[in-house]
């Protein structure tokens, strides 16, 4: 059996638990739990979280606790969701640093471009229980009221796609129209080399790449997979420029009013989840469902280290100031910390 075989089974068997054995009565307790993306244990790293927390939570509850998944933004866009979490309208949200960013400009932090050398290290900075992750999460938690019960990587390091031609050098990005999330420090990045950022929800992004709103786009090759980019992009251009958390958030109040037994289940259920999306994020990127997937039918090219230096060169100051600008002295303490777990991270 092949790896990506034996890693499939092992995430089916976390994620598909029988619940055969639960009482037919309704739950006492019901979690919606929203998240942009496609459902399915294997389609892309919300949709295992989302599959893998409510087959625990309901399992291990024996049925007194019922989740709710709505995928595929099917409450609102990210930030539109995720207030009505804070209200209290839906309980639990899987959210993009997009959307977590109109509740929590700091999350800007990461995206320096370039500041993380490795897949290893950025999965020890960002995660809820590193020491990082609890500086971050308990600010993110003080100030919006949301509980923050993981926090892990959008899928992997981003590259660009585009329809226009291949990205090798800084020159290769100038007028190129690339959408980005609704970000200042990612507009910052792609109108620093040349670029002209254009910002759209995520709903808008397939068919603005389709009939030419934008001629681009940057993200982690797993979601490019996922969204079927590659079907209204011709060119994928691998620079690791940027890679981005995604945070499993729960209304705080109603988390506190859980019974401990049930907050623990909780807690237990989504610390799984949390790594269950990590994984099948590694799995994907490794497996013929990520880059081979986009090579059939698209052109790639890797960008080289010294052109990736030339890139940092143009970018870094531009979104250090932007850090220094908009977020202020909270910004630049909250940067130094992450740049400092980087490092010891190493």
């Amino acid at each position: 059996m092949t790896c990506l075989g034996k890693a499939l089974r092992l995430t089916a068997a976390v994620a598909v638990v029988s619940l055969s054995a639960l009482a037919a009565q309704a739950a006492d307790i019901t979690i919606r739990l929203s998240h942009l993306n496609q459902d399915g244990a294997f389609e892309s790293h919300s949709g295992a979280m989302a599959t893998v927390f409510k087959s625990l939570v309901e399992s291990a509850s024996n049925g007194a606790i019922e989740v709710k998944l709505f995928p595929n933004g099917q409450l609102g866009k990210d930030s539109e969701v995720l207030q009505q979490v804070r209200d209290g309208i839906v309980e639990s949200a899987i959210a993009s640093s997009g959307g977590i960013a109109e509740h929590y400009p700091l999350v800007g932090v990461f995206d320096i471009p370039f500041a993380f050398p490795n897949i290893a290290v950025a999965s020890r900075v960002i995660d809820a229980k590193s020491d990082f992750g609890k500086k971050f999460c308990g600010d993110l938690e003080k100030k919006t009221g949301l509980k923050v019960l993981g926090m892990l990587d959008s899928g992997g390091f981003f590259a660009f796609s585009n329809s226009k031609r291949p990205i090798a050098k800084v020159a290769d990005m100038e007028g190129l129209k690339i959408r980005t999330m609704t970000l200042p420090t990612h507009e910052a990045i792609v109108s620093s080399i040349g670029g002209r950022p254009t910002p759209l929800p995520w709903a808008e992004v397939y068919t603005a790449l389709q009939t030419g709103v934008a001629d681009g786009q940057m993200n982690p090759i797993t979601i490019m997979a996922f969204a079927k980019f590659d079907e209204v992009q011709k060119y994928l251009s691998i620079t690791n420029h940027v890679i981005t958390p995604y945070f499993f958030t729960i209304n705080r109040k109603f988390y506190d009013g859980l019974k401990p037994e049930h907050r623990a289940i909780v807690d237990w259920a989504s610390e799984v989840a949390t790594a269950s999306g990590r994984a099948v994020s590694r799995v994907i990127e490794a497996s013929d469902k990520g880059l081979p997937k986009l090579a059939k039918k698209m052109k790639v090219n890797v960008v080289s280290p010294a052109e990736q230096a030339k890139f940092a060169a143009a970018t870094q100051p531009v979104v250090r100031k932007l850090i220094k600008d908009k977020l202020g002295a909270e910004g630049e303490d909250m940067l130094n910390a992450m740049m400092d777990a980087i490092k010891k991270a190493e």
